[in-house]
């Protein structure tokens, strides 16, 4: 409850919403295994830049959870570290997945003062082709069928901050690129996790409804593709392996879903790259998420509060985030 309090903070969200979420853990066992994977990740990171012959201090530091934010950069003053590359590890950027931590970061080093080491953060990695290569290695693994229609999945974030930031561009990018390196042409992309007030509008479609719309086409079998975390905690353990295998059940439909890259190789390979190529040529890439910038030199700026765009149905004339609240949720 601490962490969950720590993540809602200032949200309103009601004591029943979290302790229905501390249930979700409790079913996992009582914890998220982010933290472990989190280790390994940094473990595995500080013996490929060592192999690689360029050795460096890898220091984790959370904004919810012990080893806070503040206690790494202590730590970090404490061996004498005066500056560092920041990797965040959230390859979609909005105001909830960067701005808050680059805000954390921020924070903490003004507690701390002028012994903090200085941060610039790395720039975006969204289509990066080795973490593009980890995404196809976990579809690989999995082996899914050629007529199981492809389902690609995030953490859903509240339609107005969509607007503000390239987190569904860059979502879609990812997507696009990991379906083509499997030579796939069709996929679709749905969301999870989804919190906040009943009548905010969030990115849709659920992935509740996705498996019923597809079950409604005929589909007997989805394969689920979460690329929107680095890793399989409770957000996927219970969103996805619990609450969309009952949607599915339900619906009679079989579903298989691929795993996240974790610590796979070529993701670790992916991060030494990122961390060695340090500060972009623009700073603001890896601080803000106002700006989508692609490797074939494509710029996508954010559409703005002001847009009439909608993400989640670009095709729709009544996208959930222009209807009325009251019709949101039929």
């Amino acid at each position: 409850m601490p962490f969950l309090e720590s993540v809602t903070r200032g949200r309103g969200i009601p004591r029943e919403r979290l302790e229905g979420v501390a249930e979700h853990y409790r079913s996992l066992g009582g914890k998220s295994p982010i933290n472990e994977i989190t280790r390994r990740q940094a473990e595995a990171l500080r013996n490929k830049l060592r192999a690689a012959g360029a050795p460096r201090a890898v220091y984790v530091g959370q904004r919810h959870a012990a080893p806070f934010v503040e206690e790494a950069l202590r730590r970090m003053a404490a061996d004498g570290v005066r500056s560092a590359v920041g990797f965040c590890l959230a390859a979609y950027r909005s105001e909830a997945s960067l701005e808050r931590y680059v805000a954390a970061v921020e924070d903490a080093r003004a507690r701390i003062g002028p012994d903090a080491p200085s941060i610039e953060f790395a720039g975006p990695w969204f289509d990066h082709p080795l973490f593009i290569a980890a995404i196809a290695a976990r579809i690989k693994e999995l082996g899914p069928s050629e007529e199981a229609p492809w389902v690609f999945t995030a953490h859903s974030i509240p339609c107005a901050m969509a607007k503000e930031s390239v987190y569904v561009e860059e979502l879609r990018e990812t997507a696009a690129l990991a379906a083509k390196a499997c030579g796939r042409r069709e996929w679709a992309l749905a969301f999870t996790s989804r919190s906040g007030r009943p009548d905010d509008a969030w990115l849709e479609p659920d992935i509740s409804k996705a498996i019923r719309a597809r079950a409604a086409e005929g589909a007997k079998e989805l394969t689920l593709i979460p690329i929107g975390f680095v890793a399989d905690h409770v957000e996927v353990l219970y969103d996805l392996d619990v609450e969309a295998k009952a949607a599915a059940d339900a619906a009679g439909v079989v579903l298989r879903r691929a795993g996240t890259v974790g610590d796979h190789p070529l993701f670790i390979d992916m991060i030494a790259d990122v961390v060695a190529n340090g500060v972009p040529d623009d700073p603001s890439l890896g601080r803000s998420s106002a700006v989508a910038v692609f490797r074939d030199g494509r710029r996508r700026e954010k559409a703005g509060a002001g847009s009439a765009a909608c993400f989640c149905f670009p095709g729709s004339a009544e996208p959930p985030c222009l209807r009325p609240a009251a019709s949101r949720h039929r």
